[in-house]
């Protein structure tokens, strides 16, 4: 299975959605924010792309949010590991 695929990912990226949503930031402003086309932020957040560490980190920054807060906010029990 591909770590796209896995249930764990699909988690981190919604959460990614949720913190950009209810700090009212659009794909574009974000995409501006990381240097990076809009398509990027789609992309990733249809899951057709995938983050590595380095762009997570960028991700969490460009949205002000804490990274540890990110993670310890994030329920991996609640989802199927592969």
């Amino acid at each position: 299975m591909r770590t796209i695929h896995d249930p764990r990912y699909s988690l981190v990226i919604a959460k990614l959605i949720q913190i950009r949503d209810e700090k009212k930031i659009t794909q574009v402003e974000l995409a501006k924010k990381l240097l990076k086309p809009q398509s990027y932020i789609s992309k990733t957040e249809l899951l057709e792309r995938r983050l590595d560490v380095i762009e997570l980190l960028d991700w969490l920054n460009a949205l002000e949010s804490n990274p540890s807060l990110f993670f310890n906010g994030l329920n991996f029990d609640a989802v199927n590991k592969p």
